[in-house]
């Protein structure tokens, strides 16, 4: 048998055709060679770096270049791609953030290019109404401090009571210290919906938003006298009146000196009414008005004389004047004339 050191000998034996074959041989490993080469850029924060690589991986390749990719750094395409000659590859650094959020502070890191990008990739829920400062589009930097503010609101929802009014209706029959009830008021009733915010669970506002009247209240409705009352003794009778007036009182009798008139006389001793004059200390008497003044008819209460009825006229009895009657010439001469209240009665 030929040794292995004759045969290989014999193969690249100084010949032709053994120089064809090794120049093949060569040619053949360098193009193979060649083809395996790739030339990459790799950008690194902003940083470009050309690399010649003859790896089919991404990440072998980096590794093989001395370029770590920490787990929350961002590369593009991702490390377990293929690599293809004039690839670009970008690597974003992971800087450090703080998140404070619902009591606790997280100290994070992240690639992201916002606040509200790394909110989403760090499984940070905020909802439309929750307050993020720095804002949401705010640019990431190393060492930001960001604030997320839970905001909440609750609708509440209050029963309130309407107080009733009270309308007072005078009335010209009732005397001035009586009141009577004539409708009961009732309480009505509104509903008060009221929003109110909250931020971290602490109260910060509140607003009315509706504010719908669920029962109208029913007003009291009262009857308010407007008469006078006169006292006329300590016994504590009492007469009610519509009003007073202040005249100048004289005094009559059915004389001739006084009414032109004797006993003979038609109509002697007649009041313009038709009736009989008199004096009744215990009742009513009659005096003399002036009819646009005291109508004819009017009951009425002369002070210091008492009652009586307006039944009578005289020429002279004009304005606010009248004239009292009494039987006798001489009790008309003692009373004379005097100024007096005249209550006009119900």
């Amino acid at each position: 048998m030929e040794t292995l050191q004759n045969r290989i000998s014999k193969f690249f034996s100084v010949g032709p055709k053994s120089t064809f074959l090794l120049v093949l041989l060569i040619i053949g490993c360098f193009t193979i060679i060649y083809n395996l080469k790739k030339e990459i850029t790799v950008i690194v924060d902003g940083e470009e770096r050309k690399i010649v690589t003859y790896s089919s991986s991404l990440r072998k390749t980096l590794e093989r270049s001395a370029i770590t990719v920490g787990p929350k750094d961002k590369i593009i395409p991702g490390l377990d791609s293929e690599v293809n000659d004039g690839d670009k590859v970008v690597i974003t650094r992971a800087v450090n953030v703080n998140v404070m959020v619902d009591g606790k502070t997280l100290q994070l890191q992240t690639a992201e290019d916002n606040i509200e990008d790394m909110l989403i990739a760090e499984g940070i829920t905020v909802n439309e109404s929750d307050k993020v400062n720095p804002p949401r589009t705010q640019a990431i930097t190393d060492g930001m401090n960001i604030k997320i503010t839970r905001v909440t609101s609750q609708l509440v929802k209050e029963q309130q009571n309407i107080e009733y009014s009270t309308e007072i209706r005078k009335d010209p029959n009732l005397a001035s210290n009586v009141t009577k009830t004539i409708q009961e008021g009732q309480t009505g009733e509104r509903e008060i919906t009221t929003r109110v915010v909250y931020e971290d669970g602490k109260e910060v506002s509140r607003e009315v938003i509706s504010n719908v009247v669920t029962k109208e209240p029913v007003k009291k409705v009262l009857l308010q006298g407007t008469l006078g009352i006169l006292s006329l003794n300590r016994g504590g009778d009492q007469l009610t009146y519509k009003s007073v007036i202040r005249v100048k009182a004289t005094a009559y009798c059915p004389c001739k000196s006084c009414t032109g008139k004797d006993s003979s006389s038609p109509g002697y001793n007649r009041t313009a009414m038709g009736t009989q004059a008199k004096r009744n200390p215990n009742g009513y008497s009659t005096i003399a008005v002036d009819p646009r003044i005291i109508p004819l008819g009017s009951k009425v209460y002369v002070e210091g004389y008492g009652l009586a009825i307006a039944e009578d006229t005289g020429g002279a009895i004009k304005g606010n004047k009248i004239d009292v009657y009494f039987p006798s010439h001489s009790e008309a001469l003692q009373w004379g004339v005097k100024y007096k209240n005249v209550y006009i009665l119900k």
